[in-house]
């Protein structure tokens, strides 16, 4: 019987030959790890930039996710997921297309994931490919969250994003991985399930990624791979469509993960937040209150929906919510940044006054 690969490469494909790059930059800088590359087609319409993809690179398989044909396009997260369906690796390598990877980015990751079977899904280095002494805004060096469910990255805290100095060169253990750039054990997905797909886009990787500590998994940062991304490709960097769906899955994913216990004080603290965005007006951002006014409403007119996916995130608990917090920032990242002008990781998580020794 054939041994599969090591590595399934799932390349998310919205639209343009910048999927070319993506795949040009694999074959080129790939060495020594056994992998196939599958593309998740999700085009809303065919642009031709696929059929000149395959034209180059034969050897990749494609699965077909929505979009063109008058149906609409599924999202990052079902793509994902109809590439795991068929994937045959130990590992799978989720990525956009508008991801270009450096010479030996998987045999990093693939090295640090074989040191400790409890390692269920590693980051590499993303570092913008518009400006690659800097971090990318999405993913930076790692991902972090605090205990409101307010995401944060080694390296970009809100809209403060670090340049690369090494600060962050020193692997350890996360909460999320960007869902662009993240390598996932195979196995582990048998005990958390896939990417919950109702999210569309955002969000849906660091739910993922909180599940795996839910079943009692790690999550950790390997910086010796480097990898570099397109930031807002897909749907911008700024436009509305993106804010309101960072807001509501925000919501909905802490509606999801934690304990009711625990959302007892923590969701009443999160509507306070949101409704504090509302100040933003008077600095002439109307998006930012918009979009949040507008995830609390769908949460408050979709109880059900948020049921049964919560029911499906907590059934894969194995460890307590203790557990689950020791591994997060026990403050709040707002109150550090906008009162309190904290404006990098390095001051937040290792600064002894804020009760912060990392997230290990």
């Amino acid at each position: 019987m054939e041994e599969g690969p090591m590595v399934s490469i799932i390349v998310a494909h919205y639209l343009d030959d910048i999927l070319s790059g993506c795949l040009r930059a694999i074959y080129e800088r790939t060495q020594g790890v056994s992998f196939e590359v599958i593309v998740a087609d999700d085009q809303p319409y065919d642009d031709g930039s696929l059929g000149r993809a395959l034209q180059k690179f034969p050897d990749i398989r494609v699965v077909k996710t929505g979009g063109g044909n008058g149906t609409p396009t599924r999202g990052m997260a079902a793509g994902y997921n109809r590439g795991l369906e068929v994937a045959r690796g130990r590992y799978a390598m989720l990525m956009n297309n508008d991801v270009e990877v450096s010479t030996g980015w998987l045999g990093a990751l693939v090295a640090a994931a074989e040191t400790d079977e409890r390692i269920g899904a590693c980051q590499p280095k993303v570092l913008s490919a518009r400006e690659p002494k800097r971090f990318d805004d999405g993913g930076a060096a790692g991902g972090m969250v605090d205990l409101l469910g307010y995401p944060f990255c080694l390296g970009r805290i809100f809209d403060t994003v670090e340049e690369d100095r090494g600060q962050y060169d020193s692997s350890r253990d996360l909460f999320w991985a960007l869902g662009g750039a993240v390598f996932i054990r195979m196995s582990c997905l048998e005990k958390t399930g896939r990417m919950d797909e109702a999210f569309y886009m955002h969000m849906e990787e660091i739910d993922l990624c909180w599940r795996l500590h839910l079943a009692g998994f790690r999550v950790v940062s390997v910086p010796r791979s480097v990898v570099y991304h397109y930031g807002g490709w897909s749907l911008g960097t700024e436009r509305f469509v993106r804010v309101y769906l960072k807001q509501r899955n925000n919501l909905v994913m802490v509606l999801k993960n934690w304990s009711a216990g625990r959302l007892l004080w923590i969701f009443p603290l999160r509507v306070c937040l949101e409704l504090c965005t509302l100040l933003a007006i008077f600095k002439g951002d109307w998006k930012h209150p918009a979009a949040a006014l507008g995830g609390l409403l769908w949460v408050f007119t979709h109880p059900l929906n948020i049921l049964r996916r919560r029911w499906e995130a907590q059934r894969f608990r194995t460890v307590s919510d203790r557990e689950v917090a020791a591994k997060m920032y026990r403050g709040s990242v707002v109150f550090q940044y906008f009162v309190k002008g904290v404006r990098t990781a390095v001051k937040l998580l290792d600064d002894p006054a804020d009760g912060q020794s990392g997230p290990g």
